[in-house]
């Protein structure tokens, strides 16, 4: 099987810390592959990197074998992202929504409308097409930002943290919606969340990061086994310690920062 992403010794320094040390980890093709990591641990420092967002300090990095520093805007049509935060124009229908990303990646008419409709079809919004995103609940927005990640048909999709604050109801139909797509497309899922069960019942492999670093990997069942727990949630705790910990310094202004880079 070949990996759609390869990343070795990738760092990133921030002052005079590492918030991406040395890391190295592969995702094969069609690989549903979550990236857990308690907050600040360095999950959304190592996405922006593969998404074109932040330039690594050193090491190298390889999405369907283009690096995305030399190659930005190829590796852009390669991928499609659903940040931690709310991205859609709330002002906006939801088939504007739509319509503004086909454009953006040239997507051409009359392609470009079936597979919006196609798309919309699939979350099930089809039907509120025509609604302002802001009339729209959090979990039906989070639905149409998945099919607009998907209009121009990525072989991988970047999820981080997709399902927070959402009701189990609309967290298992957007697995779902998901899967399916695994399935039928052989889209490469890239995820990270803080529901631990999630992750253990989505994800075909896992690494988990800390303090910059990964320091465990495998299947579900590879780190309780590894732990002697009885859940990922114990294994992780095991990993990490239960210490509450906070968001890194600047996350938020990286973020946001990183929504401006990508809307230009």
């Amino acid at each position: 099987m070949n990996n759609i992403i390869e990343v070795r010794n990738l760092t990133k320094k921030f002052d005079h810390s590492n918030a991406v040390d040395d890391v190295s980890f592969s995702v094969a093709e069609g690989e549903i592959f979550a990236f857990l990591g308690p907050n600040g641990a360095g999950k959304s420092t190592a996405i922006r990197m593969l998404t074109t967002l932040l330039h690594p300090t050193s090491g190298t990095m390889a999405i369907n074998g283009l690096d995305p520093v030399q190659k930005p805007d190829a590796v852009r049509r390669m991928f499609g992202i659903v940040f931690q935060d709310p991205s859609l124009d709330d002002e906006l229908t939801a088939w504007e929504n739509m319509e503004f990303h086909g454009i953006l990646y040239d997507i051409p008419n009359p392609l470009r409308r079936d597979r919006m409709k196609q798309l919309l079809e699939f979350v099930e919004l089809w039907d509120r097409k025509d609604d302002l995103v802001k009339e729209f609940s959090g979990g039906m927005k989070r639905r149409l930002e998945i099919a607009r990640g998907l209009l121009h048909h990525p072989k991988i999709i970047f999820l981080d943290e997709p399902t927070l604050g959402l009701d189990p109801q609309t967290r298992n139909g957007m697995w779902m919606y998901l899967k399916e797509l695994n399935k039928n497309e052989n889209t490469t899922i890239f995820f990270t969340t803080h529901y631990m069960e999630e992750a253990e019942r989505i994800a075909q492999r896992i690494a988990i990061i800390d303090h910059g670093k990964i320091i465990a990997s495998g299947t579900s069942e590879e780190l309780k086994r590894q732990t002697a727990t009885a859940s990922l949630e114990e294994a992780f705790l095991k990993l990490t310690g239960k210490t509450i910990r906070d968001e890194s310094v600047g996350s938020a202004e990286h973020m946001r920062t990183a929504r401006r880079m990508w809307r230009r």
